[in-house]
């Protein structure tokens, strides 16, 4: 019966180990976003990936035109920043020379927040084009979403090698 237990077990770890390798993909950030509007496609992240409150990050702002993705020279951009459908931050509208730009940004509240970008003269044209996201910060459940998560793993470890490490040292000892 061990036998098959141990021939069930390798199947199975097997077969997990050669679907690992059969794609990549990259990880897109828990806290990013991207929309296409208007001919220019807006992308955001925050860094840390689970911003904390009252503690520095980022906002990454990337900004391409067309279909090709091609970066753009320049922009103009401004954020505004919701929580409960009320404005509780902005950050003015600046002129950024290239495709990029890093913002440093303090969350004060726990959850959702709605950013609202805005997208301001591009192309010649005076015209604001608003991008909307979603983005959160982490909250104290947060901690424990992630300790329960680490629990299970760990329990998953001692489980097996309570079951599977006696065996083997009795077969050893014989």
């Amino acid at each position: 019966m061990s036998k098959k237990r141990s021939v069930f077990l390798i199947f199975i770890l097997l077969f997990s180990s050669s679907t690992i390798f059969v794609d990549a993909f990259a990880h897109s950030m828990f806290n990013s976003g991207e929309k296409f509007e208007a001919g220019y496609r807006i992308q955001v992240a925050t860094l840390p990936e689970f911003p904390q409150i009252g503690e520095p990050s980022q906002f990454l702002v990337r900004v391409t035109e067309g279909f090709e993705y091609t970066e753009v020279d320049r922009f103009t951009m401004g954020i505004r920043i919701y929580y409960n459908e009320e404005l509780v931050d902005t950050i003015p509208a600046k002129s950024i020379e290239g495709a990029h730009w890093d913002i440093d940004y303090v969350w004060r509240n726990s959850g959702n927040h709605i950013v609202e970008v805005d997208l301001i003269d591009m192309g010649g044209k005076q015209k604001v084009v608003t991008y909307i996201f979603n983005m959160g910060t982490q909250n104290p459940f947060g901690y424990i979403f992630f300790l329960a998560i680490t629990i299970g793993a760990m329990g998953l470890v001692i489980v097996i090698g309570i079951v599977y490490l006696p065996k083997k040292f009795k077969k050893s000892k014989l």
